[in-house]
């Protein structure tokens, strides 16, 4: 067993934030633009505020249990071993819909707007060319992947960057609606309904997956107990202060902005703030962050079914297998590369829907996770620790699960029954074999590559 090959510590800070930012794509600000906007009642800044205040408790309560189990699994495991197994293993199981179905999402939007740049060539070449490209990228390596990454994280920011710079250069020419830089109104919203901002707020939350996904990659990461935590902070407060930014600047410089179609709406406004010039360089920049967002969503689906083929939840020898050479769970990438075809057959919604659910679900068992491990097993209870283990995953775990169900009871029924399909699936296993978790990996040794 000491002579199996196991995935290579290699991965430091920098190179963890870029991997959570690209699997986060920034600029799924502008692609979710025209739905959040409705969802929101137009009030962007409060529904990213608030939106952030959930993620930033539930950011905390994984930095936690990171340092506990500073292993691939992520929710799964830190709910396995917190509170149950089986708990653990419904979460896990619902956590796959969110991790399985984020390569597709990316693969469909890199299709829909290749296919808008060359109406040509249908969506299914491009889902089948993209779903190639991201197999032998991830097979190489993950310091391969962390690099790309970090190159379209770059480009995202500056994109991003440029954008707002346009929209203050109309502020101070007076091309705006608003003639000042400095202004309260987007903050404030006296005439749109809370139930709205909250309802818009729940949906955001899907703009800032990425950092939970880094946790996944804890056995590659050098020091993960110092590295992840750090490096979770980071990109929520990255990802906040740009989504923010954003919001602000076009809710005070085109405060009656409109539009017809939600799914084009962030096109409409990069043309209004800077024409033919800015509308054609977020095509491209676009088009290559969707590209990177699939090659980290990988990375991270094909580390959790590593670690669920490990503890045999999985069967073992195709799940836990790692290749000699690259270092990569090969078997798991082939995997995902096949079932992400699916991408030539579901709409973006359904894909998007499956996400919802299953991020939502697993950020509210690693908030109460905390609690299990550090409040109640180890009685961590003074008053400071109280207020750590106790006060803070309790306000994580209430707010994202008010937030889970505000989801459409749509997306509910079909979480409700993928749950019921694990559910099954563990009861037949328990049942035709022994328990399911036949060692105990909480104190992991990975040697270096």
């Amino acid at each position: 067993m000491n002579n199996q090959p196991a995935l290579s510590k290699s991965l430091k800070v920098y190179q963890i934030v870029f991997l959570g930012l690209a699997w986060m794509t920034p600029m799924i600000f502008f692609t979710v633009y025209g739905v959040a906007y409705d969802a929101a009642g137009g009030q962007m800044v409060l529904a990213y505020l608030i939106a952030f205040l959930a993620i930033f408790f539930t950011a905390y309560s994984y930095s936690r249990m990171v340092k506990a189990y500073p292993i691939a699994g992520s929710a799964y495991t830190y709910t396995k071993k917190a509170i149950h197994p089986r708990i653990g293993f419904l979460v896990g199981w619902a956590l796959l819909l969110d991790y399985i179905f984020s390569p597709i999402i990316a693969i469909l939007t890199f299709g829909i707007f290749m296919h808008t740049e060359f109406p040509s060539i249908p969506v299914y070449v491009w889902v089948i060319v993209m779903n190639i490209i991201l197999a032998l990228v991830n097979i190489v390596g993950i310091k391969s992947v962390a690099r790309i990454s970090g190159i379209s994280v770059v480009v995202q920011i500056l994109f991003i960057s440029l954008f707002c710079l346009f929209i203050i250069k109309d502020i101070a020419t007076g091309q705006a609606s608003s003639s000042t830089l400095f202004s309260l109104h987007p903050f404030l919203a006296s005439d749109v309904p809370f139930t709205t901002i909250f309802s818009g707020a729940a949906l955001i939350c899907f703009c800032f997956l990425g950092f939970d996904a880094v946790t996944t990659m804890a056995e590659e990461t050098i020091q993960p107990e110092r590295t992840i935590p750090k490096a979770i902070f980071l990109i929520v407060c990255i990802a906040a202060v740009m989504y923010i930014a954003i919001s602000y600047f076009t809710q005070i410089a085109y405060p009656g902005f409109t539009f017809t179609n939600p799914d084009n709406a962030a096109y409409t406004l990069v043309k209004l703030v800077g024409g033919n010039l800015l509308s054609s360089l977020f095509i491209t920049v676009l088009i290559i962050a969707t590209f990177t967002q699939g090659v980290s969503s990988v990375t991270s689906v094909t580390r959790f079914l590593y670690a669920l083929g490990r503890e045999s939840v999985l069967p073992q020898k195709v799940f836990s297998y790692i290749h000699p050479t690259f270092k990569t769970p090969v078997v798991n990438i082939l995997l995902v590369t096949a079932f992400s075809f699916l991408g030539m057959f579901i709409d973006l919604n359904t894909a998007v829907t499956f996400v919802s659910f299953g991020a939502l679900t697993a950020f509210t068992f690693v908030n109460l996770s905390v609690i299990a491990h550090f409040y109640i097993k180890l009685k961590k209870r003074s008053f400071t620790e109280t207020i750590l283990y106790l006060i803070f995953p309790l306000i994580g775990a209430a707010f994202i699960g008010w937030l889970l169900t505000l989801l459409n009871k749509d997306t509910l029924l079909i979480g409700v029954a993928w749950l019921t399909v694990g559910f099954l699936y563990l009861f037949v296993k328990s049942r035709l074999s022994a328990p399911f978790v036949k060692r105990d990996h909480s104190k992991v040794t990975v040697p270096e590559k």
